[in-house]
């Protein structure tokens, strides 16, 4: 699967998200503002999962049609992988 620049672009902003945690870790933030940054990144990851399975979905898809074949099987395994992420 190709990953497009949205994709990239929000595993990035997770990245950042990350990166400022461990900074505020360093400098002995409050618990309560950790937890609010940590409760985003988790968001964040969270939205970029559904964004790649369903993106990944609507491709498989696509091929499924046009081969004829079943599509029950793919949306089974995209919903399997959500429940799983969560």
């Amino acid at each position: 699967m190709e990953y497009n620049d949205k994709i990239k672009h929000s595993v990035k902003r997770v990245e950042g998200q990350v990166k400022a945690i461990l900074r505020m870790m360093e400098e002995e933030k409050d618990c309560k503002e950790l937890v609010v940054q940590l409760s985003a990144a988790r968001n964040a990851l969270d939205r970029t999962i559904g964004l790649i399975v369903s993106t990944n979905l609507e491709h498989c898809v696509r091929e499924q049609i046009e081969k004829g074949e079943d599509t029950e099987s793919l949306i089974q395994d995209a919903v399997n992988l959500l429940v799983k992420s969560r």
